[in-house]
């Protein structure tokens, strides 16, 4: 295996929230006992889901699991940081498997490089992207692009980001999107349209990302096959299975 800084990419396509969740707490706990020795980013999407997080407070999920179990939206608690989220097909999901203990042991550092990676990735499409002052994402003037939430555990991220492509954003009607009253949520395919540049296809944007990690991270990128051991993914699927 190389001695140097790598970045795995895994590419799990459209995935089950749930199965996708499985993976990368397995992912995590791999990395954690260092039998993965490189940090990971793992991109999918997923099928309509509401998630929330340790910060989601009383009033910003609009609907009741009932009335979203009859739409086929999903609704999940999990462990990460951040208020109410949601997927959707056509969002670009990511899930960074990052050892801080090799970067910076910081949380709001690590929230920081996640914004400039998106930042950077989207400025290849000509979108001018920034940051926003105490409300952790992207944004593009007044509206949001990408929402982040993590977790981590001695130091090793989960969780991560979700960038609005292609989505329809209707899901979002169900939620206060990551607590913010009026927020407007836009996608890639509606500022690209309206600057008149051809937005990215699914895997442009994938390959954006991707580059946009490795630099920020100051890694060199692998895709997930053939470089990465097929040993190393067959377990992080067969802890995935056992954890159901």
């Amino acid at each position: 295996m190389s001695d140097s800084r790598e970045l795995w990419i895994i590419d799990l396509g459209l995935i089950d929230y749930d199965e996708a969740h499985r993976f990368q707490r397995a992912a995590a706990r791999l990395r954690i006992r260092g039998d993965i020795a490189q940090d990971l980013l793992i991109l999918c999407e997923h099928p309509r889901v509401v998630t929330t997080g340790r910060a989601t407070k009383a009033g910003n999920l609009l609907a009741s699991a009932e009335i979203l179990a009859e739409q086929n939206v999903l609704l999940r608690d999990v462990e990460r940081g951040g208020d109410v989220t949601v997927h959707e097909p056509g969002q670009l999901v990511g899930y960074p498997i990052i050892d801080l203990k090799r970067h910076h042991q910081d949380l709001h550092w690590y929230l920081r490089q996640i914004e400039e990676s998106l930042i950077v990735a989207l400025g290849e499409w000509s979108l001018d992207t920034s940051r926003r002052a105490g409300q952790t994402g992207v944004w593009i003037a007044d509206r949001k692009l990408a929402s982040i939430g993590v977790h981590a555990r001695d130091w090793v991220t989960s969780h991560g980001f979700a960038l609005n492509a292609h989505n329809d954003l209707q899901t979002f009607n169900w939620i206060v999107p990551c607590g913010i009253a009026g927020v407007t949520m836009t996608s890639v395919e509606r500022e690209c349209t309206a600057i008149g540049v051809i937005p990215p296809n699914a895997p442009q944007l994938r390959d954006s990302v991707a580059r946009a990690f490795s630099g920020v991270f100051a890694l060199s990128a692998r895709t997930a096959s053939p470089d990465v051991p097929r040993t190393v993914h067959a377990e992080m699927l067969e802890m995935a299975s056992n954890a159901r």
